[in-house]
């Protein structure tokens, strides 16, 4: 039987700019696997591939731009229920930047 888990992983990094945005305020509500929303922002002055990473309204971050470009391309065609984003660690006593990392899955095209 396969691992569907291993075979569906697709990359894990830890938040960009958790620092800046709501996470903070977020944070005490998410547990490991709580699953997260990407949204594309084509608009984002910063950067031509950003993607936020939202928990219900809040707003936690970024992909990291080393990370984005493929992410939003997916994302720009329409691809969007293809990625599953979860909570894969919480580390309270880390660097802010450091203290939430996520695992993204691709959804089987079939499913």
């Amino acid at each position: 039987m396969e691992n569907k888990t291993t075979d569906r992983h697709f990359s894990n990094f830890f938040i960009a700019g958790f620092t800046y945005w709501e996470g903070c305020m977020a944070i005490p509500k998410l547990k490991i696997g709580t699953q997260l929303r990407l949204v594309r922002e084509r608009e984002n002055g910063f950067d031509p591939n950003a993607v936020a990473i939202y928990y219900d309204e809040y707003k936690l971050g970024f992909v990291p731009r080393g990370e984005n470009e493929l992410i939003a391309k997916f994302l720009d065609l329409g691809y969007s229920k293809i990625f599953d984003l979860r909570v894969q660690r919480i580390s309270l006593d880390a660097h802010p930047e450091k203290q939430l990392g996520v695992v993204l899955f691709i959804n089987d095209a079939n499913q």
